[in-house]
């Protein structure tokens, strides 16, 4: 089981890549298909699959399969404790 420090590390380690922050940027316009980011970001189908693994167990990104390909979205809640956790971390103690 993970500890609470180990799933919130999992979000800033999301966070820490020039790459999935890219990924991050196009999935603002909306929903991609893997394809489609394989393409923008010049990306193979693994690397691709790597950054997304790591971006879903994050709970910043959520995914859906369709036929052979996988869609992904960023999560409004995700996205919002991440916001959150980030205050939580930063605010100084009175």
């Amino acid at each position: 089981m993970d500890s609470v420090h180990q799933r919130n590390a999992k979000v800033f380690k999301a966070l820490c890549d020039p790459k999935r922050l890219a990924i991050l940027e196009l999935l603002q316009g909306g929903e991609k298909c893997a394809c489609v980011l394989m393409d923008q970001l010049e990306l193979g189908q693994s690397a691709v699959s790597y950054h997304m693994k790591i971006l879903c167990q994050s709970g910043l990104v959520d995914s859906r399969q369709e036929g052979k390909w996988t869609h992904y979205r960023l999560s409004s809640v995700g996205c919002a404790n991440a916001v959150r956790l980030l205050e939580q971390l930063t605010t100084p103690k009175a």
